[in-house]
């Protein structure tokens, strides 16, 4: 299972950690997904869904 967004398709970021020296050393960012009952095209799926989305009513969750 991809660690991605359904909705908008969000995915793992890539940065450095800046030690005060100013190392620098790789390190990820994940999103915040959930998995939801959701109603995708008139079907109920149990998707993957970051928050934000699902703060901004862009899927439409259904009851267990």
């Amino acid at each position: 299972m991809s660690e991605k967004c359904v909705i908008c398709n969000k995915t793992t970021q890539v940065g450095n950690n800046v030690s005060h020296s100013l190392r620098r050393t790789k390190r990820t960012w994940e999103p915040n997904l959930q998995k939801v009952r959701a109603e995708i095209d008139g079907n109920v799926r149990r998707v993957r869904v970051c928050t934000r989305c699902l703060r901004s009513n862009k899927v439409k969750k259904v009851a267990s």
